[in-house]
């Protein structure tokens, strides 16, 4: 019964003791250490920086800090100086030779400047989209660095353009995340909308044929080319209307299809109809593209006819069948033998099978022909009867 009681005392007697020490050795204060990198945001440094565990000496400013988004490099040796200077001592250089310390920052490129001016005039002034808006500053602005807690968008605060000169005029803020006044920026400068066209790699004559090596693709100012840009893809095969320089942006108006024919050619003249396919030998009297009518002559017969070019060398021609009239159906009837009379509209004169007396004399005159199996009607202008 005595043995438990002493147990226990001693047990809370251990208990105590490991609970002294822990409170002491909480109560030992870390000394006070260099870092061997250091991040700065703001534009100073400062004890607590450069040091870990600096205490109550660590919102103290020791140096200025490098420009936005550089790196620079302190002596320890320096350092440890600086800081006895502020009543800070016993700091752990750790062996350091140097620390370096970078300065925090926002960057912002030149293309990302150009596109935020670009994007203020798009759509005004008769600009269309941004991306087809050239920009050029005044000056060379590089790229922009702030500071790190500039966070905001580029946001457009005044926009001005002349179109006849082109000179703009637009200021941006950016809003900070800290609730400080917005960074603000101002730009000058020319802005032209460019297009993209078929530029001319050689020189051409008037019906050379574009091929693919002949033509590049640049963006050009849209006044020098017009409305009728002529891409790449249009370019390719298309035919030289005039003469065209190396270096020239293309337009529509300056290319046409290909001549398939041209005049003093020899070409196939092509007639096709149901089950009849027939081609002869001709030459082109004119020039003509697919679709064009031009002139051939056959060289068979040396008539000249027109046809609608449809391949390179070739030439299809219909021929219309000929009708009869419809006065034909109203001719009147003739005073000779019931014969009907020919029609100067009517298709070829047509024939009858007709019998007759024998032969006998006409009042005019003249003697009736003999009966034939086969005779051609009179013509309109015979006036005479039978005698009685």
């Amino acid at each position: 019964m005595i043995a438990r009681p002493l147990l226990l005392a001693a047990a809370l007697l251990a208990a105590s003791a490991t609970a002294a020490l822990a409170q002491a050795r909480s109560d030992v204060i870390a000394p006070p250490t260099l870092r061997a990198n250091v991040t700065v945001a703001s534009d100073i440094v400062r004890v607590g920086d450069l040091v870990d565990n600096a205490g109550s000496a660590g919102a103290t400013a020791v140096y200025r800090a490098p420009d936005l988004g550089t790196t620079g490099t302190l002596p320890v040796a320096a350092v440890l100086a600086t800081l006895r200077t502020h009543q800070v001592i016993g700091v752990d250089a750790r062996d350091l030779k140097e620390i370096t310390v970078t300065r925090l920052a926002r960057s912002i490129e030149a293309r990302e400047l150009e596109l935020s001016v670009a994007r203020a005039l798009e759509r005004r002034h008769g600009f269309g989209e941004a991306a087809n808006i050239s920009i050029t500053f005044d000056r060379d602005v590089g790229d922009l660095r702030l500071d790190a807690s500039v966070s905001g968008a580029l946001q457009p605060t005044s926009v001005r353009y002349d179109p006849r000169s082109t000179r703009f005029d637009v200021a941006l803020e950016i809003a900070n995340e800290n609730g400080t006044p917005p960074a603000k920026l101002r730009f000058t400068g020319t802005a032209i909308e460019t297009v993209e066209a078929a530029v001319l790699a050689r020189n051409l004559e008037r019906g050379d044929v574009l091929k693919s090596s002949d033509v590049i693709v640049e963006r050009r100012p849209k006044a020098e080319i017009g409305t009728d840009p002529a891409g790449r893809e249009r370019a390719v095969g298309m035919q030289a209307r005039r003469q065209l320089r190396v270096g020239q942006a293309l337009r529509v108006a300056d290319l046409a299809k290909p001549d398939l024919v041209t005049r003093d050619q020899n070409v196939t003249l092509i007639y096709e109809t149901a089950g009849l396919y027939l081609t002869l030998r001709g030459k082109a009297m004119d020039n003509g593209t697919e679709g064009d009518v031009v002139s051939v002559m056959n060289l068979q017969s040396k008539r000249i006819v027109s046809g609608v070019v449809i391949g390179r060398g070739q030439v299809s021609i219909s021929v219309t069948m000929p009708r009869l009239g419809p006065e034909a159906d109203a001719a009147p009837s003739s005073t000779v033998g019931g014969a009907a009379p020919a029609s100067p509209s009517s298709a070829p004169v047509s024939v009858a099978n007709i019998s007759s007396p024998p032969t006998h004399r006409t009042r005019c005159g003249a003697t009736a022909p003999a009966p034939s199996s086969r005779i051609s009607a009179p013509p309109a202008s015979a006036t005479c009867s039978r005698s009685p």
